[in-house]
């Protein structure tokens, strides 16, 4: 097989676009910086494809929005997925389970939520 690039994957990458722009709700990338990202994320994905062990048939990379996983065939090209991670920046983070939430009280003794 012939050398994998990122312009190998030109139709994915194109259909990717089109429904980030049409689906995706995203205040973290404009589609610009996604289109970088998602160029970054195949690079990295292409590097543990062409480095995979024997019995290993996948090359993944993924970051907080995208996941790329590019699978062994028996075509000329391995098949690339993209496929979009939900999230959200307004998604709590939570504490490790060694840290305690501090409870203060706010007037006539009543402790403040937590939530």
């Amino acid at each position: 097989m012939g050398s994998v690039t990122i312009e190998t994957f030109g139709p994915e990458i194109a259909e990717a676009m089109k429904m980030y722009d049409k689906y995706v709700i995203c205040v973290d990338k404009t589609p610009e910086e996604f289109e970088a990202s998602l160029g970054s994320l195949l690079n990295k994905a292409i590097k543990a494809y062409d480095s995979r062990g024997p019995q290993l048939r996948h090359g993944i990379a993924l970051d907080k929005y995208v996941t790329v996983i590019l699978s062994q065939n028996d075509g000329p090209r391995p098949l690339c997925g993209i496929y979009f991670n939900l999230c959200s920046p307004y998604q709590k983070q939570s504490l490790p389970k060694t840290v305690k939430p501090v409870v203060e009280e706010i007037g006539e003794g009543q402790p403040k939520s937590e939530g």
